[in-house]
């Protein structure tokens, strides 16, 4: 995608962004209140306490194709358990108690943070179109990860996160 291309665009899909999170706001969870006990040894209680999450049947993807995006129709179409917009991630029910998947959508919440709205949407779109969703960077970062989160190495996800997007920038 052109940088012409993304500057038209970037405006329709962070309202687009703004409007589904005004849609959910009154279902929005704090995933402190989630009960995990293993998130607060990777995340700060601030991340935590601030962090929301919203369980929904389908998940809210933005409509990319019919914005003039068809290279992104097999990611609109994806089969995920959750999407992050900012602070707050979006899960289907079938993972709501899943800490895995949790800690996955925080690592996006992170990236979301330290790099801003349009950043983090310039950086994802480039991931995708360039090396498709399951390698896409950010995507990278966060199953990497889970993975080891899984594995339950200890470490300070919000640095490993920090660290990581200074060497990508």
């Amino acid at each position: 995608m052109t940088f012409e291309i993304f500057e038209k665009l970037y405006p329709i899909v962070d309202s687009w962004i703004q409007s589904t999170l005004a849609a959910h706001a009154g279902k929005k969870r704090a995933v402190a209140l989630c009960g995990f006990p293993r998130l607060p040894h990777y995340f700060s209680d601030e991340t935590l306490a601030s962090s929301k999450v919203v369980l929904v049947d389908r998940l809210p993807v933005p409509p990319l194709s019919r914005m003039g995006l068809p290279q992104f129709a097999e990611f609109e179409r994806g089969n995920f358990n959750g999407i992050t917009y900012l602070d707050t991630f979006f899960l289907k029910p079938a993972v709501a108690k899943d800490e895995a998947t949790h800690f996955h959508e925080l690592i996006h919440v992170i990236q979301w943070r330290i790099l801003g709205t349009k950043e983090f949407l310039r950086m994802y779109a480039d991931g995708l179109e360039r090396f498709g969703y399951w390698m896409s960077p950010l995507e990278k970062m966060a199953y990497d990860a889970e993975a080891a989160f899984s594995r339950s190495v200890a470490f300070d996800a919000e640095k490993l996160v920090s660290d990581a997007l200074t060497k990508m920038r």
